[in-house]
């Protein structure tokens, strides 16, 4: 997925909801921080959003612009109405969103995850996909393991999982 696209995700889902804010917590939220982000992290042709205020309306998204949608068929990318519990993220995470915004939105909002914030989400959910997702991260230098390891320490997890998280960060 490119900017282009996650902005037309964000015009869309926020014109199906009627709503003005979307958020995007899955991987291509690291396009609000890096508009022009490598390759290997742009593989997704999903974006999962929820309307900020309104997270009830997630299903009419994905009703309407889902996987198997004819959006979908017709642009080749889709939306993946997801709701705030979807993403486990650190303390603080809504004071550092990144904003999109611009006529490509129709001047409506898209709220991007800061990417240290991004890929303590990605760690915690722990599928391959994610490790490499974070790998890819870290040695392309878009996020400081310092800052990286602060996240993990203020996710809203158990103290096991953190220690497992940080020496995963380490040996990477």
């Amino acid at each position: 997925m490119t900017r282009a696209e996650l902005e037309h995700i964000i015009r869309a889902a926020s014109a199906i909801v009627n709503e003005y804010e979307i958020v995007i917590v899955g991987s291509q939220s690291i396009l609000g921080a890096f508009p022009s982000a490598p390759e290997k992290l742009l593989f997704s042709m999903e974006a999962d959003v929820y309307p900020l205020n309104r997270p009830d309306l997630s299903d009419l998204i994905d009703g309407a612009i889902g996987e198997g949608s004819p959006f979908q068929e017709h642009f080749g990318i889709y939306a993946q109405g997801v709701g705030p519990e979807t993403a486990v993220l650190p303390e603080g995470w809504k004071d550092r969103l990144v904003k999109i915004q611009n006529a490509a939105t129709d001047l409506r909002i898209g709220y991007c995850l800061e990417p240290h914030d991004l890929a303590a989400s990605k760690l915690c959910a722990g599928r391959e996909k994610d490790w490499e997702f974070v790998s890819v991260m870290l040695s392309e230098k878009l996020i400081s393991p310092q800052t990286l390891r602060e996240r993990i320490a203020a996710l809203p997890i158990n103290p096991e999982h953190q220690t497992r998280l940080t020496r995963w960060l380490d040996r990477v």
